[in-house]
């Protein structure tokens, strides 16, 4: 070999030699296995899992069947003859042999219908306008001065410790002061509806006037009304969730009360339909085909009034838990 040769093959040597061997973090790893992400947990639900809702489920189908099997049975011997009636549950409970509507023309006649409705009606329509407006209006100014005032917040308790005063209590004295005072009629009967009714609708009205803001009626001002018109103009209409809500348990307390009717009014000729049922009831016994008859027509308008106040009720509610 030439003397060259042996010089290239001398560097490469050495070359080679010098040459870094390759790092660790070079060498090909092996791919590590990929971690599958941790099984997530079965959701118990808000109110405890299947156990739970199975529980609830079961409580609100005897809800259900304690709710509607008073109906039922009220529509079933409603329609039935006096002749179907028999001492044992089965044959209580079951279809009559023919749906009779006489006991509906009997029970009409027996209670003079058209007229206890009409005093019913009366009674019922009139505490409910005065209740809206008299109530609300109450409910309004205690609402937004009993946080300021001592004053108005002792008389917002003064007023509702009146729903723990019992009926029994007040009905003597009450018919001694009505009848001193030449009011033992439908006129008394409002006026004590109206107060009976206060105590509830001004805790309602005062609870949903939490959820009007201040700055409408701040704006009002600005804009120059005054109280009177900022009540009427803008906070009336929207409480009519709460006027729908008041409206139905103010004319259902009203349309279902016998006591206050009773001990009112007893001796005119001014019988409500509760009143006018008491016929059916005597002492020796009871008409129950008649008397579930009865119930069933005096059911139906406070029915009615009930499903055209319900969307303003729901929509109530909902605003209430919102906002």
């Amino acid at each position: 070999m030439d003397n060259k040769e042996q010089e290239n093959m001398a560097v490469q040597e050495a070359a080679t030699a010098q040459s870094p061997m390759p790092e660790a973090s070079e060498k090909v790893t092996e791919k590590e296995p990929e971690k599958k992400p941790p099984k997530m947990k079965k959701s118990k639900g808000a109110v405890g899992g299947k156990t739970a809702n199975v529980i609830i489920n079961i409580l609100l189908v005897i809800g259900c069947i304690t709710v509607f099997f008073p109906l039922y049975m009220t529509v079933i011997i409603a329609f039935k003859k006096p002749s179907e009636m028999t001492n044992d549950v089965a044959g209580a409970l079951a279809f009559p042999e023919k749906w009779n509507f006489d006991n509906f023309a009997e029970a009409m006649r027996v209670t003079d219908f058209w007229h206890s409705l009409g005093n019913s009606l009366l009674l019922t329509g009139v505490t409910v306008v005065i209740c809206i407006l008299l109530h609300s209006l109450a409910g309004y100014v205690i609402g937004r001065k009993m946080a300021k005032l001592k004053t108005f917040k002792a008389a917002y308790f003064y007023i509702v410790s009146g729903m723990f005063v019992p009926f029994a209590v007040l009905m003597m004295p009450l018919v001694k002061q009505t009848a001193q005072m030449g009011i033992a009629n439908r006129i008394g009967v409002i006026i004590l509806y109206v107060v009976f009714f206060m105590p509830m609708n001004m805790m309602l009205y005062t609870g949903y006037l939490k959820n009007i803001p201040l700055a409408l009626e701040e704006a009002a001002c600005v804009d120059g009304a005054t109280a009177w018109q900022t009540y009427w103009k803008i906070i009336f209409p929207n409480m009519k969730p709460m006027h729908a809500t008041v409206a139905v348990l103010t004319a259902m307390s009203t349309w279902n009360d016998v006591m206050t009717p009773l001990v009112i009014m007893s001796g005119t000729d001014q019988n409500t339909l509760p009143l006018a049922q008491l016929n059916f009831q005597t002492q020796f016994g009871t008409n129950y085909n008649l008397a579930f008859a009865s119930y069933l027509l005096a059911l139906l308008p406070i029915l009615i009034f009930y499903i055209i106040c319900q969307k303003q009720i729901i929509s109530g509610v909902v605003n209430g838990a919102v906002k």
